[in-house]
C-alpha cells in the first residue's frame, strides 16, 4: 500500500499521554479535550466526498473544479461545490478564481491542509494492519 505523502513518522504510542492540549500545557489534558479535539477535527472532515477530494488534491497538488468533478464520478456537481466550500470555510482547502472567460477556479489544499498528511498516512498505515 502507497503512502499519501510518501513518508511515514512515527507511529504515535498508546501508552504516552495525549499530545493535544487547546491550553498548551500538557499536564492540563484530559480525556474530555482529547475528545472534543477529535470532535472537531471530525467535524471538519465528515461528509461523503470530503476525503477523496482531500486525497485528489495529495495527489495533484492543484486541480481545476471539471477535473475533480472528472475524477470523482459519483459526486453531483451541487455536492462537489458544497464540499469544496466546506472545505475552504474550515481552512483547509484554497479556492483561486481566474477573472477569464469561461471561468478558471483551482483548488489547493492549504499549508494547514497539507500538514494533515502524516496523520491520514498513519490512519492507512493503521488500516493496512487490520488483523483478518
Amino acid at each position: 500500500m502507497g503512502l499519501i505523502c510518501g513518508y511515514t513518522v512515527g507511529m504515535a504510542r498508546t501508552d504516552k499521554k495525549v499530545g493535544y492540549s487547546p491550553t498548551g500545557k500538557l499536564e492540563d489534558v484530559t480525556p474530555e479535550m482529547a475528545a472534543s479535539g477529535m470532535e472537531t477535527a471530525f467535524r471538519m472532515l465528515e461528509g461523503r466526498w470530503k476525503m477523496i477530494i482531500i486525497f485528489h488534491l495529495f495527489d495533484r497538488s492543484v486541480l481545476r473544479f471539471s477535473e475533480l468533478q472528472r475524477a470523482i464520478p459519483g459526486v453531483s456537481q451541487k455536492m462537489l461545490i458544497q464540499q469544496l466550500r466546506e472545505l475552504e470555510r474550515d481552512g483547509i482547502v484554497e479556492r483561486t478564481v481566474y477573472p477569464q472567460v469561461p471561468p478558471k477556479v483551482e483548488y489547493r489544499l492549504t499549508v494547514w491542509g497539507q500538514a494533515m498528511c502524516p496523520a491520514l498516512d498513519s490512519l492507512l498505515e493503521w488500516a493496512a494492519a487490520r488483523p483478518t
